[in-house]
């Protein structure tokens, strides 16, 4: 049973359900690059200790190799809008997929730290781009109807990219013995963790080629015709195709390019819708997500639990991940960003309090004691489910929508490039701050956690429903 297009706000009609099917193919195409952003990120988290032993480095320089991949990250998502804007959003998805191939293999099997870390820069870059294209592809491709939970597929793919990324690192320490430096294949356990990837990186390459450019890079480069073949996918048959073509040349008429000088003004710099897109990214990574993917094992293992079972909980808190991205899927276009981030908000400093409060305490032989050690546990699958039902999807789907039209490709990169120095700065710092004292490290978090909630009543606007062309 079919039903007929409704229209949207500014007057186009939204995907017939014969064409929602091809729409969602194309967004999770495109989001397998959140995939590879969400797998490369967490991977690491399983030959932490392998590269400390091997090396013989110490938490501050560990800290360094493991964060150094950030600082590509920024770069990579700072550049990225500007190259979508020259070549378009399918050559940067490709371009990202060699990037993260080359990265794996040099990863896998580097020469010295020196080589390793470089590697890690090569897939921050891809990773950068990767956490810039795949939101603002998906926002350009898709109805607005849908354009909430299309958004979120980015999201999702990140997280299904953690979980399996831990769950094939459990696979392969368990192949080697529960040693991360044991031998499988003449490589060590975690030599294979990271060479792993390559086999999504070639998967996202080839899925590229099989989804279309954007239509508003299309008509940017006078390919009116193909353009209106795109919107038909996406938007069904029934539009008026001269009505969404017209709609879209309106809003670009007046736009040119846009560079960083567009994004300054106001009384501090940028202009203040741009200050609020980097507020959303800093406050994202200032409560200590990536900790819980980055350093995790390490983390339970320094409380006392054995390897194997760190590994475990480490998959577990991604399964949470994934069923908080769902609930985010679902309520995300029928309540709203707002509503979600402040559910989200409070939940996580609940969390934090709590984990803060457990790692107070003594270890009792190499242990925490056994209520507090619970306690650690079940709080940090509850921040990471009340994040992953709030901020790790509201923010990317803000990002994607907020900006006014002439901002949004250098604004998206700014504000991108800020989310990624600020989990820079929490994942180089957090080993440091581990040794100095674990429970005040968290209580750091939930000062964040607790700041992001008058935050967003004060600065954030809802951009449910609205159009691109309605944001400015």
């Amino acid at each position: 049973m079919t039903s007929t297009a409704q229209p949207s706000p500014s007057g186009a009609q939204v995907a017939h359900p014969e064409h929602l099917g091809h729409v969602i193919f194309i967004a999770a195409a495109a989001a397998m690059g959140g995939f590879l952003f969400g797998y490369d990120s967490a991977v690491i988290n399983g030959a932490v200790e392998a590269i400390r032993h091997r090396y013989d480095i110490g938490s501050a320089a560990l800290a360094q190799v493991i964060a150094i991949a950030l600082i590509g990250c920024a770069i990579g998502a700072a550049t990225a809008g500007r190259i979508a804007d020259r070549i378009g959003r399918i050559r940067c998805m490709q371009i990202s997929a060699v990037l993260f191939t080359v990265s794996a293999v040099g990863s896998a099997l580097p020469f010295a730290l020196y080589d390793l870390a470089f590697w890690r820069v090569v897939g921050g870059f891809a990773i950068g781009m990767a956490s810039v294209i795949g939101p603002a592809y998906i926002a350009e491709v898709a109805p607005a109807a849908y354009r909430g939970r299309l958004g979120s597929f980015q999201q999702a793919a990140i997280v299904i990219g953690i979980a399996i990324s831990q769950l094939v690192n459990w696979g392969i320490l368990n192949a080697a013995g529960g040693d991360q430096r044991g031998e499988i294949m003449g490589l060590e356990a975690w030599q294979v963790m990271l060479g792993v990837m390559v086999v999504p990186a070639v998967l996202y390459g080839l899925l590229s080629f099989a989804i279309p450019e954007s239509p508003r890079f299309l008509i940017s480069v006078g390919r009116d015709e193909r353009a209106r073949e795109v919107l038909r996918e996406v938007e069904g048959d029934k539009i008026d195709l001269d009505a969404r073509v017209a709609e879209i040349e309106h809003a670009m008429k007046s736009e040119h390019k846009s560079v960083f000088k567009d994004l300054l003004g106001g009384t501090f710099f940028f202009k203040p819708i741009v200050w609020i897109g980097i507020g959303l990214s800093v406050f994202q990574q200032f409560v200590g997500i990536n900790v819980a993917f980055y350093y995790s094992a390490t983390l339970w293992q320094s409380v006392g639990v054995d390897p194997s079972e760190s590994f475990f909980y480490s998959f577990t808190t991604s399964i949470i991940n994934i069923i908080g991205t769902v609930i985010a899927m679902i309520f995300v276009d029928r309540i709203g960003r707002r509503p979600l981030a402040l559910i989200g908000s409070v939940g996580m400093v609940i969390g934090l309090a709590l984990e803060a409060w457990a790692f107070s305490f003594d270890l009792v032989d190499g242990k925490l004691p056994a209520t507090q050690g619970w306690v650690a546990l079940i709080a940090a699958h509850v921040f990471v489910l009340f994040f992953a039902l709030s901020w790790g999807v509201v923010v990317w789907v803000f990002l994607g929508e907020m900006f006014p039209n002439k901002l949004r490709a250098a604004a998206l990169g700014v504000a991108a490039a800020a989310q990624w120095i600020a989990n820079w700065a929490i994942t180089a710092s957090f080993p440091s701050l581990a040794d100095w004292n674990l429970s005040m490290t968290y209580v750091i978090y939930t000062v964040f956690a607790a700041l992001s909630i008058p935050f967003v009543l004060k600065f954030v606007k809802e951009t449910k429903g609205k159009t691109l062309e309605e944001m400015g």
